[in-house]
């Protein structure tokens, strides 16, 4: 089993950038696809973005596309979301999530480890 922390989070304003990380120990990080998953006051978690064990394979909800990216880098176990182009409809806790494997299964919103999650607010 992975364990996930993520950091990197806060109060910044429209326009604005932010780069999350996600810390990975335990078990061989490269065997897992990885995923940011964000959830809004009042809403249901929603997939933001998954990447593959290769760093090859990403997908991006219609929303940030274009404006985020998704990287990882084995070596140092960690995973990282670039968040360009703030808006306020991006505030949201962030979560990081791996699952063994492809990144399919994330998409389906199934993962074997979650982080803790670190709170994105977006001011107007």
């Amino acid at each position: 089993q992975v364990q996930l922390v993520e950091s990197g989070g806060g109060l910044v304003q429209a326009g604005d950038s932010l780069r999350l990380s996600c810390a990975a120990s335990g078990r061989a990080f490269s065997s897992y696809a990885m995923g940011w998953f964000r959830q809004a006051p009042g809403e249901e978690r929603e997939l933001v973005a998954t990447i593959g064990w290769s760093g090859d394979d990403t997908y991006y909800t219609d929303s940030v596309k274009g404006r985020f990216t998704i990287s990882r880098d084995n070596a140092e176990s960690t995973v990282y979301l670039q968040m360009d182009s703030l808006k306020p409809e991006d505030t949201a806790v962030y979560y990081c999530a791996a699952a063994l494997g492809n990144p399919y299964r994330l998409r389906s919103g199934i993962s074997d480890a979650w982080g803790q999650g670190t709170q994105v607010a977006v001011s107007s």
